[in-house]
């Protein structure tokens, strides 16, 4: 099969490999859509270090399935599926409690956290466990699908871990592919009025697209004054989606009492300051979400095949397999937002 295969930072290399072959409780799925993740992207460019070489990046799939494993009893062959990336073992305490994400023995396809990292879907065939595997729904198409995992994390920030209400008024701060997905469920939750933040121009106006009621300019120095302009007793949840340490920081400037704020974008171990005393009398709660659960997968398909969130809006790009290297140079650029793998 075709495979696109890391085998150092900067050498990606497009190879046939032998087709891998399910094991017992596992499946083998014919790739058909693979969303290329900022954490992919850095993979390759060694922005990411945390990286076992050979690594067959892709962990956003959506496919059909080719073949069965012994003990398979709830899929077979022709099965059109989504695929989460981290499989768990279901028996261990954090699995128990339903933190699935948490798992002891966890192991991730094409991605990253745990120790045991598994090819991925930037090739023709991928392996993973029947755990992992979700149902498509027929009227959600194969590129949407593959959106369900950063599709399920917005979910599980926004819904889940910050428990956002119906006319909240909600700030996104930062509007990439993940921040917009963060905007869509808060517009899809009923949120009121809806506040994204971008120093792109670009982004803003995807934001604007997917539903924002305003915009406004990262670098434009008066931010807390212009949303408090718009929201005159401060937004009810603040979602940093943006990834650096500033944007954490510009949300600790936007709180008000009782404020929610979930710390969702950044990934650096980079520090910021809080004025103990103001924090406690601000009563303004933290949370902050990574990675995706069965939960979180099943509610974003619901989502979806309800029609209520179309994560296939938020694409820019799509490429073919045998072009991913296009793809690697696109995702280096700031005029994109999702790009698509298509095998």
């Amino acid at each position: 099969m075709l495979a696109a295969v890391l085998k150092d930072f900067n050498d990606l290399v497009l190879e046939e490999v032998p087709p891998p072959a399910p094991g017992p409780g596992e499946v083998l799925v014919r790739i058909k859509s693979c969303g290329f993740c900022a954490t992919d992207y850095k993979a390759i460019k060694g922005i990411r270090r945390n990286v076992t070489f050979p690594l067959i990046p892709g962990h956003e799939p959506s496919g059909v399935i080719a073949a069965v494993g012994p003990s398979v009893t709830h899929f077979k062959e022709g099965d059109e599926v989504i695929c989460q990336p981290s499989g768990y073992c279901g028996v261990c305490e954090a699995c128990r409690l339903g933190n699935t994400h948490y798992c002891e023995h966890a192991y991730t396809t094409g991605g990253d956290g745990p120790e045991d990292v598994r090819p991925g879907a930037f090739a023709e065939y991928m392996v993973t466990g029947e755990e992992c595997i979700f149902r498509k729904p027929a009227n959600v198409s194969f590129d949407a699908a593959a959106l369900t995992e950063p599709l399920s994390g917005a979910w599980k920030g926004v819904i889940l871990k910050s428990e956002m209400h119906v006319g909240d008024d909600v700030v996104i701060i930062g509007t990439g592919g993940i921040g917009l997905l963060c905007l869509m469920v808060a517009k899809a939750a009923g949120a009121g009025r809806l506040i994204a933040i971008d120093a792109s121009e670009y982004a803003r106006n995807n934001a604007r697209t997917m539903g924002a009621t305003h915009v406004i300019d990262a670098l434009s120095g008066n931010v807390k004054e212009q949303v408090y302009s718009i929201i005159p007793n401060g937004p009810d949840l603040v979602v940093e989606a943006a990834g650096p340490i500033a944007a954490v920081k510009e949300m600790v400037g936007l709180l008000r009492r009782g404020t929610k704020w979930n710390v969702f974008g950044i990934t650096t171990h980079e520090k910021f300051e809080l004025d103990g005393g103001l924090t406690h009398f601000l009563e303004a709660r933290m949370d902050s979400s990574f990675g995706t659960t069965p939960l979180a997968m099943q509610s974003a398909i619901r989502l979806m095949e309800r029609g209520l969130v179309n994560p296939e809006k938020i694409i820019s790009h799509r490429f073919a397999l045998k072009d991913i290297h296009q793809a690697v140079e696109v995702m280096g650029q700031p005029g994109r937002n999702k790009v698509m793998i298509n095998c």
